[in-house]
């Protein structure tokens, strides 16, 4: 049973961490998610409110595996001045060892361990959440990392595999290895991202860790996550894909914490987003098809408030060119005076991304 331990008010790690944007206000971050959280993605997002810390894609690390560069550029190459944080995803403590060490080389925030991802291909192989049947190797794992470590040692991880039968277990873990945030999407592996959460856990674990806890899973909006961070007591809030639909929300919870009224988008703002990142995105040399096929993976987030019906997101599925995508957002976010419109701050009732983006096999994606 895990005993009662000091508040997150008294932790000693917290000044460790960095600072809000904003001071007195509590953190937000931008959830790592893979093949969207770039450097392209942290730049687009910050020039509509940047979040106080970011988190890199996962580095999948192995025995020939080196720092990829594209995750390396979101480290070096960030402009925001917010601090970013280095995701790894593995199992071999020599090879994690390596790696950490190369890493000391670039200016990361810190080391964070992914211990969260859902997708079959990753938890097969024991890693990312596939490791959390497993809480002795965890700490194997942490121990070795809390000794390399020289900057701040974070974890992302769920609640539990199927179930949360080692949750307890992997709290005690989080403790005695000294780690100095734990971000926590409040579902199971296997719960995917359709589960319901479960914040009863987030709160045992603000009660029970050394360390802040960050909240993680379906923070739709600025008053949301408050009312979430207020009645777990978390230290502040993760946001994944309401991050791509929005990306002004963590302006909006940074305005909501000083009290002013929130800015809202119109669908105005919503087309020179969508333009901003396809222009951040596209790559010299790719085929205009593949970006576009990219853009659909922001673009199945963003439709969802777009309109109730779900015409933008039908349209947007079926473009093929440049062309045909932007004479789709044209159309609904444009003519005939929808410009003027409120872009909607949550997703409308019945609503959903593609299931390939929203089930367990779509990669990790928090």
């Amino acid at each position: 049973m895990i005993s009662e331990l000091k508040s997150v008010d008294s932790c000693p790690s917290i000044p460790k961490l960095p600072e809000s944007l904003k001071s007195g206000q509590w953190p937000t971050a931008l959830a790592p998610m893979q093949d969207i959280t770039g450097l392209p993605f942290m730049e687009v997002v910050s020039r509509r409110g940047p979040p106080d810390f970011f988190f890199t894609e996962f580095l999948r690390v192995h025995a020939h595996s080196k720092i990829d560069d594209d995750i390396l550029a979101s480290i070096t190459k960030n402009p925001t001045s917010r601090p970013v944080f280095a995701q790894l995803i593995g199992e071999n403590i020599e090879d994690l060892r390596r790696t950490v060490r190369e890493f000391r080389q670039h200016p990361a925030a810190g080391i964070d361990l992914n211990l969260g991802c859902p997708a079959p291909r990753v938890f097969k192989k024991n890693v990312g959440g596939g490791l959390l049947r497993t809480p002795k190797r965890i700490a194997e794992i942490l121990k070795m990392l809390r000794g390399e470590v020289g900057t701040l040692l974070t974890v992302k991880m769920r609640i539990g595999f199927e179930d949360d039968r080692f949750f307890d277990d992997l709290l005690e873990v989080m403790n005695e290895n000294n780690v100095d945030l734990l971000s926590l999407h409040a579902r199971t592996v296997l719960g995917g991202y359709r589960s319901h959460p479960s914040y009863f856990h987030v709160g045992k674990a603000v009660r029970n860790l050394e360390c802040p806890v960050m909240l993680n899973g379906n923070v739709f909006s600025a008053s949301g996550a408050s009312q979430l961070r207020d009645s777990t007591g978390a230290h502040g809030v993760m946001i994944g894909r309401s991050a791509i639909r929005n990306p002004w929300i963590f302006r909006q919870i940074r305005e909501t914490q000083s009290g002013k009224d929130i800015f809202l988008p119109k669908l105005r703002d919503v087309y020179e987003y969508v333009d901003d990142l396809y222009l951040s995105l596209k790559k010299p040399g790719v085929d205009e098809m593949k970006s576009v096929a990219r853009m659909k993976k922001f673009l199945n987030f963003v439709g969802l408030s777009v309109d109730p019906e779900g015409k933008f997101l039908h349209e947007m599925r079926r473009a093929l060119t440049k062309e045909d995508l932007f004479s789709v957002c044209s159309t609904h976010l444009l003519d005939n005076g929808k410009e003027s419109q409120l872009f909607n701050i949550k997703p409308f009732d019945g609503l959903v991304a593609r299931p390939s983006s929203e089930s367990i096999d779509s990669g990790c994606q928090v």
